[in-house]
């Protein structure tokens, strides 16, 4: 019955969102001008189309070798079994150190229907690894050498690639928002450890970083990344990430790139996290009350890291997640009370 009740809301809020009228004319209007509708509860049921190639990339047997072969970069698409044409979506990124992690980690699989469920398209991606050596900006090579070897020089020199690769595949989701009815107004991105890194930096970068630092002559697979689309995105959700990579932006190019307007920010990160320290949840908390941008921050207490199952308030971390992004995008939500 609850579910017949909400499927009957949906139907009145598509039927609201097909005409208006105007000094007594009817006029189209798109469902995309109005406010999605989510669920709080599970409804939908899940749909998933593995392995889309979303773009190419470089892979060299040594770093920005003349011997590169252009590999494939691929996705994970889950949507909603409904007719709904106005859906909000999340992007979200694996973790792994740069060095490990794939799109289909099992953690990421539950959040991706939790919230395709719930009326989310949901995006799981797979970006360039440390293995794959890909092609970085002279001036980023130049930086790593610098590094001491308990810098771990290799990852931070998958850094790159990889955070180009993740907006990439951002920029491939607008070209195709059309083909999953997805609302390019209501962009949430997110990760845990080197994912959360990577959300971080596309949702705080500008969009021509770690993208024009290198030409088509020296990265001609950027022909395949759907340049021409631009983003905005309003959501990161921050699971034991840093700023590192932003940190590392700011000494290599001089760009500090934190003000006011940055993409609400959900931070959770174990307090005994002893890989991705807890002090960068503060640093990223201190730096948003600096800029006034709007920020949730949720320290796990005596969590380390990887806390995926860690609860607070009685709830878990996509469920506070989930308020989160629906009180932020102001998205509308049909509830059984």
């Amino acid at each position: 019955m609850h579910r017949l009740i909400r499927a009957v809301i949906l139907i009145l809020a598509i039927g609201k969102c097909t005409l208006s009228f105007s000094n007594n004319k009817s006029e189209s209007k798109s469902c995309k001008d109005e406010t999605p509708v989510v669920q709080a509860e599970q409804t939908f049921e899940v749909n998933v189309e593995h392995d889309i190639v979303y773009a190419k990339g470089l892979s060299h047997s040594s770093i920005n070798s003349s011997d590169a072969t252009v590999m494939p970069l691929k996705l994970d698409v889950y949507t909603p079994d409904n007719e709904l044409e106005n859906r909000p979506v999340f992007l979200f990124i694996h973790g792994g150190g740069f060095a490990g992690g794939t799109k289909q980690q099992g953690r990421i699989i539950e959040w991706a229907n939790y919230y395709t469920s719930r009326g989310w398209v949901f995006i799981s991606a797979d970006y360039r690894l440390k293995r794959h050596k890909g092609t970085v900006p002279i001036e980023w090579l130049d930086f790593a050498e610098k590094l001491p070897k308990a810098a771990k020089v290799g990852p931070f020199l998958a850094i790159y690639p990889a955070i180009r690769d993740a907006k990439a595949a951002l920029r491939w989701v607008v070209a195709n928002a059309d083909v999953y009815n997805i609302n390019t107004d209501y962009i949430t991105v997110g990760g845990g450890s080197a994912g959360a890194i990577t959300a971080i930096t596309m949702g705080i970068s500008n969009p021509e970083d770690f993208r024009d630092e290198l030409t088509f002559e020296q990265d001609p697979s950027l022909t395949t990344t759907n340049i021409d689309q631009s983003y905005q995105i309003k959501i990161i959700v921050d699971l034991w990430g840093s700023k590192a990579a932003l940190d590392a932006m700011e000494k290599i190019f001089s760009h500090q790139r934190f003000d006011r307007n940055d993409p609400a920010l959900f931070i959770a990160h174990g307090t005994e996290d002893p890989t991705v320290p807890f002090i960068n949840a503060k640093e990223l908390k201190q730096m948003y009350e600096s800029t006034g941008a709007p920020f949730v921050y949720y320290p796990l207490e005596g969590k380390g890291h990887g806390a995926w199952g860690a609860m607070l308030d009685n709830k878990r971390l996509e469920e506070l997640a989930f308020d989160f992004i629906v009180e932020q995008q102001k998205l509308k939500v049909i509830r059984d009370n």
